[in-house]
């Protein structure tokens, strides 16, 4: 296709001199007795600008968003919303916190008239402004359901709802879309982008980096410091790295064989589904050095460009702060009998010690091979009804010891549902399973014993110690006495809480929480192990780590079912399912489901985002459609004559396009062209 390739601008130029400053932060410090939350930030906002706050878990994001918000006092410096003090500003500011405080037992409308009289709202006002915003949300006809009866997504945009029924200037949004679903997401990025054009301006904090890439500017915060700041792309090309996407015959083996090369132009190994992302100084020489040292292996090289989760990453790796790896202490055998052991084959490598027979990489699931000692988890035509409601329809799973599964889907889509079903915490209406070889009570004591859990809801007790968690799951799951002590010191090492063990659980932040929750999950060495939504909310370089220790359990064999909101970390799973209003709609690894996307995604920078995203949106689907800071994707399916119909509707409005480039879909991108195809 013809790739129109037009000079870009970087968006600083878009921002003048000329515009307000909406907020002003300097020298801002915040202590708690001796621990220095915040160390002396300083940064500027202007009006109408979406700022992002990107940080790991305990960076003093949330206490700076306190004091931005006015409802804490900072210990030394000022913070100025439009030239008023924060504390004096409230009125004017909308602060969408971490954990919102939506009323379940009211309904919308209820909801949003309490929150409009808090901010004393006028009754003719708020209505105005109800309208408004439920129809910007698409939740103008559900005004009389109570908030507990929503689901995720819907919950987020009510809170954002009662964020913004005051009119605020200035928008703060806490990680909003933690456990929200990929289209709700997007959904949700969309109407803070049609804020941002309107001239709010908006600071957001989250843990999800591509979220991150829909922001004009991105502050890297940790250790109560502010270490850079810049738009998206200048970050990545301040990192000065290339990335190399390479697939071989066997991965695990390669990312060995690259990690022991470190620092000699490479500088960076992570592994995915069915790929390794490399790192490199210099782009030429990386990927002369990867073919040489993988030659063996015959590596097929891509070359991609650098993510801001690779500029995260890299960053807090240069400050020291990237948590160590610590090898898992097994036991000699675990739980599946010692001959099924011998007769794992998946897609992992080779077993450890000798005790894991040399397989092939391999690349598609059709090549597996159908021997049933293999499946570790399996179901033929699964079916649940709920009165009339059938919320999973002839689903069909397969999942071997050592493989990855990932079971993707949006809010409601059946997936909990299907889970609950296959580790035997839920009958089936319908359907065949099978679990570790277990036809009948999937319910056993010796078979749960081999089974690792870890639910949405954390599944510890907040009023119990960290460590008296950690106890409770070890007798829970039979751990041997003489091997709970060993085990137990990992989880709290590997999750950095050395000295924190007599903790209250429910003080801990969330991301650790999941941490935690992990680690009891596996003290067991399951054969079979069940993670929903693990990462929810856990920082990038807390999530990289959790991503290591799942592909080392799989590599020493266990099966692993996971889902997840964040399609980018889906990336890391082998082979994976889309689920959609209860049916399977797509199947296969991360790079055959990108691929097999029909038409081509397109990137637009043109002078007027938000207006432009408007006009074409009339023209084609809303859902093709999205703005990402200072550019709009589109899909087109067909390309060839799409485009100059794009170039030429632009054109006629008077729109000055800049850039139009075709580039790669991500899986976020495909998840949300399926689900909207059959929805459509």
């Amino acid at each position: 296709m013809t790739n129109y390739q037009l000079p870009i601008t970087n968006y600083q130029s878009l921002i003048t001199n000329s515009q307000t400053e909406a907020i002003k932060v300097s020298n801002l410090h915040k202590h708690y007795g001796k621990l220095a939350a915040v160390r002396g930030i300083n940064f500027t906002v202007n009006k109408g600008e979406m700022f992002g706050l990107i940080g790991p878990d305990g960076a003093g994001k949330t206490t700076s968003f306190h004091i931005l918000g006015g409802v804490m006092e900072a210990t030394a410096g000022e913070v100025l919303i439009f030239g008023q003090p924060a504390r004096d500003a409230r009125l004017m500011t909308g602060y969408l916190t971490q954990q919102f405080s939506l009323y379940l037992d009211l309904s919308i409308d209820e909801n949003l008239r309490y929150a409009g009289g808090l901010r004393q709202v006028d009754d003719d006002l708020l209505w105005e402004r109800r309208n408004k915003y439920l129809t910007l949300m698409s939740l103008e006809r559900f005004g009389s359901r109570l908030a507990g009866e929503l689901s995720g997504g819907m919950k987020q945009k009510l809170a954002l709802c009662c964020a913004l029924v005051s009119q605020p200037e200035v928008l703060l949004l806490d990680e909003p879309t933690t456990g929200v679903d990929p289209v709700s997401r997007r959904e949700f990025w969309d109407v803070l982008a049609e804020l941002s054009a309107e001239g709010m301006t908006i600071v957001v904090a989250t843990p999800y980096l591509d979220e991150a890439e829909r922001c004009h500017r991105v502050a890297l915060m940790y250790s109560g410091q502010i270490h850079e700041i810049g738009t998206p792309a200048a970050l990545r090309a301040n990192l000065g790295l290339h990335r190399l996407e390479v697939k071989t015959a066997n991965l695990e083996l390669s990312e060995k064989i690259l990690l022991q090369n470190l620092h000699t132009n490479i500088v960076d190994v992570q592994t995915f589904g069915d790929r390794l992302d490399v790192l490199v100084e210099d782009i030429t020489m990386g990927e002369n050095q990867v073919n040489e040292l993988l030659k063996q292996q015959h590596p097929h090289i891509e070359h991609g460009e650098p993510t801001l989760e690779n500029v995260f990453v890299t960053r807090l790796r240069q400050q020291g702060s990237a948590p160590p790896f610590l090898q898992f202490p097994r036991s000699r055998g675990g739980n599946r009998e010692e001959g099924d052991r011998e007769k794992v084959t998946g897609d992992r490598g080779n077993r450890k010690e000798g005790k894991r027979e040399k397989r092939e990489i391999i690349e598609n699931s059709s090549t597996l091979s159908p021997s049933s000692s293999q499946i570790a988890i399996y179901a033929n035509n699964l079916n649940r009804v709920f009165g009339k409601f059938q919320a999973v329809k002839s689903v069909n799973v397969e999942v071997r010891y050592g493989e990855i599964f990932g079971l993707l889907g949006a809010n409601g889509a059946g997936k909990t549902t299907t889970i609950k079903m296959l580790c035997g915490l839920l009958a089936a209406s319908g359907g065949e399973i099978s679990l570790g070889g277990e036809t009948g009570n999937l319910r056993s004591a010796k078979l749960r014993k081999r089974i690792g859990y870890m639910s949405q809801k954390f599944t510890l007790y907040d009023d119990l110690t960290i460590l008296q968690n950690l106890e409770f799951y070890s007798g829970v799951y039979s751990v041997p006495r003489k091997l709970r002590r060993e085990k137990i010191d990992w989880v709290i090492s590997t999750c950095g809480l050395e000295g924190q063990e007599n903790m209250l659980t429910g003080q801990l932040p969330g991301g650790w929480k999941q941490r935690v929750a992990f680690g009891a999950s596996v003290m067991h060495e399951p054969d079979i192990l069940f993670l929903d939504e693990p990462t929810s909310g856990v920082d990038p370089l807390a999530r990289r780590q959790f991503w290591k220790l799942i592909n080392d359990f799989a590599r020493n064999g266990t099966a692993i079912l996971v889902t997840t909101h964040y399609l980018e970390e889906a990336e890391q799973c082998n082979r994976m399912s889309f689920m959609v209003a209860g049916e399977i709609a797509a199947e296969g690894s991360p790079s055959y489901i990108k691929s097999s996307q029909p038409g081509q995604l397109i990137e637009i920078i043109v002078n007027q985002n938000q207006a432009a995203s408007k006009l074409l949106k009339q023209q084609f689907d809303s859902w093709r459609v999205s703005i990402f800071a200072n550019s709009l994707h589109i899909v087109l399916d067909n390309p060839e004559t799409e485009i100059s119909q794009v170039m030429q509707l632009l054109k006629s409005a008077n729109f000055m396009v800049e850039s139009l480039r075709p580039i790669p879909f991500s899986l976020e991108d495909a998840f949300i062209g399926i689900v909207q195809r059959i929805d459509n």
